[in-house]
């Protein structure tokens, strides 16, 4: 455990930022593996119109700085190729 006040304080700063980015990160894959249902379970027109939604998750979560952005990137990419696999 921290000795400082200073160390305390940002062990308590920290501790809030992780629930944060936890919360964040944690909506983020819930919205991706709902889509990922939804193509898998091969409802085209439902997956057509959650991706909007999923991606502007995506970049609110690089934006806050929860995730990297080529990692946000990446996640986006794979999607992406995902619904178009699945319309053809």
């Amino acid at each position: 455990m921290a000795n400082h006040e200073s160390a305390v304080k940002k062990h308590r700063q920290d501790e809030k930022k992780r629930m944060v980015n936890r919360s964040n990160r944690s909506k983020m894959k819930n919205k991706i593996k709902t889509l990922k249902k939804k193509i898998s379970a091969g409802s085209k027109d439902e997956a057509a119109k959650m991706l909007p939604e999923t991606l502007s998750i995506i970049d609110k979560t690089i934006r806050k700085g929860t995730i990297h952005k080529n990692t946000g990137s990446r996640y986006k990419s794979r999607l992406l190729n995902m619904i178009n696999k699945s319309e053809k």
